[in-house]
């Protein structure tokens, strides 16, 4: 580690999101390139920064700055560049040079203790003087708070994060409770505030520590999908985590419901905890869900001529479950319509479509990702949205007000259909049901034997089993889908009966083989060689599913194996190593979590911006068009041509897709899916799991792997225990 002392001539370039700058310093009148996160520096300032000298391929000789110090100027000429660099507002270099040349070296503590003789300085009146001063004090302020926070261990950007929500009580807070920070500022979490604790002498057994461990466990919990979990569990989970005995946890929970961040349900001998968001959730939703559940009175035969008319129109036959749905969803304001593939959906809903366009009403059509969106266009013939989309999200912070459509401003039609509803969340649904006025129709499709939303809760299962509302279970394959194998043996799957894997199908192979490393051998060859003709498809067209993320033949190994071979390096591609992970321009890439703030444009071919907007989700996938060094970007391409920039710093939001696990495979549809399967947990290995698999196959799918493996998921119809309330919620009374 090396340190350099030298004042900011200009600044060459600054990411204005996360602090990435870069600088030139004059250190004993030789400019260097200085590159890192600077908080709010402006040129003329003098720093003293530790870091290293680096060799950029590009940009050759920089110092690479790890944390650095603002320090006063020390000199007459110092002082004058400071304070005529812009730094301090309505002082330009004029100005700068009288009240040097006035107050000389003594300026800066004129400033601070007499600022009123700054009125001696021609063009200075008492005001300004007044307000100069406030200037200079209060970015004192923050470098000493840099400094302070610095020592716990605090990066630069957080640290400007920090000192912006608290100013100067910054330090009351780190040495009371810095757990208070976790609740308050985003991008510090309960660890982050648990090491500065430690850092600060708190005790372990701290009730502050406690409460917070507390709130971290429900809110890891909601990444496993639960919106509560059972009192035992949970303070079996944080008496892990924090290692403190249970008898001290249980006694806080009564002080949390009383403060109102958790609440507590009881179901016969189980208590229920909450965070209270989540709680609010789903009996917000319940109740919401009840106000659209009205009835109108619509004659029989009414309903049957013009169901009738259109049959002849799109020269169709609905059977017997598929009336029963349109004549449901003519009478319900709620409806649910649930069914596997084959089974006639898509008839259904375009009959509904049309049923409805003849009443002269609108209609919206939603789904929750880009593909699933995409497919219901294409099946409908009508424009379909991602939900995320219909709601106009704005950028916001998820769960709080992300969307511009809401209970004030809300969908202006009368019909609303969803798609997949299986991956609708808790979270999603309780904000389109809050943009959803009273009076208009919800129709909500999906196959109840899919893997369940990745987010938190089991909204369709839930509000199934409530047998609250009226639900349609078509079950029927249709002829024309009874001639795919992809459905025919899906089907099979679900019902737990025996697959004929003798591979004289036309769309659903099972190639056996026994070893990880053969069994990835021949999942390359289907990528490279067989499948893409076979289907008429590219290479990245073909997704690799498989159950788990560790292993043999998890996501993380199969990506950089796939990596390797379908992507692999060359000179005139760049590469960003992060996390352990090389990213290379051309990767097939997925963002992992929602981001409601990241900007996208989709651009011409002349790289016009045609189209803007705000959010990419989880479950997005894109191929990586360019690296940028310079400015520490990628830019990755996703459906339907929007573009986006990833700060480095962002890169933690996307993982390479080669490979990619089953469940984030939800909602999406590939022309051909290859899924290796070896042995594994017994609980990852079941029959939603390689259902939901199969049924993402448009034309193809190859099975490679061990049989007995496959038939072991096929007959375990045991789940990962999911803990949601939505069911209790909606059939509790007085909802």
């Amino acid at each position: 580690m090396e340190t350099i002392k030298g004042y900011v001539d200009h600044i060459i370039y600054r990411n204005t999101e996360n602090g990435y700058t870069v600088l030139v310093l004059v250190c004993e009148e030789e400019e260097l390139t200085c590159v890192g996160i600077f908080s709010d520096i402006v040129e003329g300032e003098n720093i003293e920064a530790k870091g290293e000298f680096t060799d950029h391929p590009v940009y050759g000789r920089q110092f690479k700055v790890s944390s650095f110090e603002e320090k006063a100027p020390e000199d007459e000429i110092a002082i004058e560049r400071y304070l005529g660099s812009g730094a301090i507002k309505g002082i330009g270099l004029a100005l700068a040079a009288r009240i040097v040349r006035r107050f000389k070296k003594d300026t800066f503590r004129i400033i601070e203790e007499e600022p009123e003789r700054l009125a001696e300085v021609k063009g200075i009146s008492e005001r300004k003087a007044m307000e100069i001063a406030d200037q200079v004090n209060a970015k004192k302020d923050l470098r000493q708070a840099m400094i302070f926070l610095q020592q716990y261990g605090i990066s630069t950007t957080l640290a400007v994060k920090i000192y912006n929500f608290y100013g100067s009580k910054i330090y009351s807070v780190l040495k009371e409770n810095p757990y208070q920070m976790a609740e308050d500022i985003e991008g510090v979490g309960f660890k982050t505030a648990d090491e500065i604790a430690s850092r600060a002498g708190i005790r372990t057994d701290s009730d502050f520590r406690i409460r917070s461990g507390i709130l971290y466990v429900l809110l890891q919990a909601t990444a496993e999908g639960h919106t509560y979990l059972p009192m035992e569990e949970l303070t079996e989970r944080t008496s892990q985590l924090l290692e403190v005995d249970g008898e001290h946890i249980e006694k806080h929970y009564m002080n949390l419901a009383i403060d109102r961040k958790i609440m507590m349900r009881q179901k016969e001998d189980m208590t229920q905890i909450y965070a209270a968001t989540f709680y609010h959730m789903e009996a917000n939703t319940a109740s919401m869900l009840k106000q659209l559940n009205v009835s109108y009175d619509v004659a029989d035969a009414e309903i049957e001529k013009r169901i009738k008319r259109i049959e002849e129109q799109t020269n169709i036959e609905l059977d017997e479950q598929q009336l029963c749905a349109v004549k449901e969803a003519v009478r319900n304001g709620l409806l649910i319509i649930t069914g596997g593939p084959g089974t006639g959906k898509t008839t259904t809903i375009n009959t509904i479509i049309r049923y409805f366009e003849m009443e002269g009403m609108d209609i919206f059509l939603g789904a929750p990702t880009g593909r699933a969106a995409k497919r219901m266009s294409e099946t409908t013939g009508f424009e379909a949205r991602t939900i995320h989309r219909m709601l106009e999200v704005n950028g916001g912070v998820e769960g709080t007000g992300g969307f511009e459509r809401n209970e004030k401003n809300p969908l202006e039609t009368d019909v609303i259909i969803i798609d997949e509803m299986s991956m609708v969340d808790i979270t999603l649904m309780h904000a389109l049901l809050k943009a959803v006025l009273a009076g208009t129709r919800l129709i909500l499709v999906g196959d109840v034997n899919q893997l369940p939303s990745v987010g938190p809760g089991s909204v369709l299962k839930d509000i199934i089993e409530s047998n609250q509302f009226h639900t349609v279970k078509l079950n029927k394959i249709f002829r024309q889908a009874s001639t795919s194998d992809i459905i025919v043996n899906a089907h099979k799957i679900n019902n737990g009966e025996e697959v004929v894997l003798d591979n004289k199908s036309m769309d659903f192979f099972f190639l056996k083989r026994y070893e990880a490393d053969k069994i990835i051998n021949v999942t390359l060859q289907l990528i490279k060689q067989k499948l893409p003709k076979f289907v008429d498809a590219s290479e990245y067209d073909i997704q690799v599913l498989t159950p788990t993320r560790k292993g043999l033949l998890g996501v993380e190994r199969l990506n950089t194996v796939l990596q390797m071979y379908l992507n692999p390096p060359e000179a005139s591609k760049r590469e960003k190593e992060y996390g352990g992970m090389i990213f290379r321009e051309g990767d097939k890439v997925m963002q992992i979590k929602n981001n409601y703030q990241l900007e996208w444009e989709i651009r011409s071919k002349y790289g016009l911006c045609i189209d803007k907007g705000t959010g990419v989700f989880n479950g997005d996938t894109g191929i990586i068009e360019e690296i940028n060094y310079f400015a520490e970007t990628m830019t990755v391409s996703f459906d339907e041509g929007k573009m986006v920039e990833y700060p480095f710093k962002m890169l933690e939001e996307l993982e390479l897709a080669y490979a990619i696990t089953i469940h984030k495979s939800q909602g999406s549809e590939y022309p051909a899916v290859v899924i290796p399967l070896f042995q594994g947990p017994r609980m990852l290995l079941n029959r939603n799991l390689i259902y939901t698999a199969v049924t993402r196959a448009k034309k193809c799918v190859t099975i490679v792997g061990d049989d007995e493996v496959f038939r072991t998921m096929v007959h375990n119809n045991s789940q990962l225990k999911r803990y949601s309330g939505l069911s209790d919620r909606l059939t509790e009374e007085g909802m």
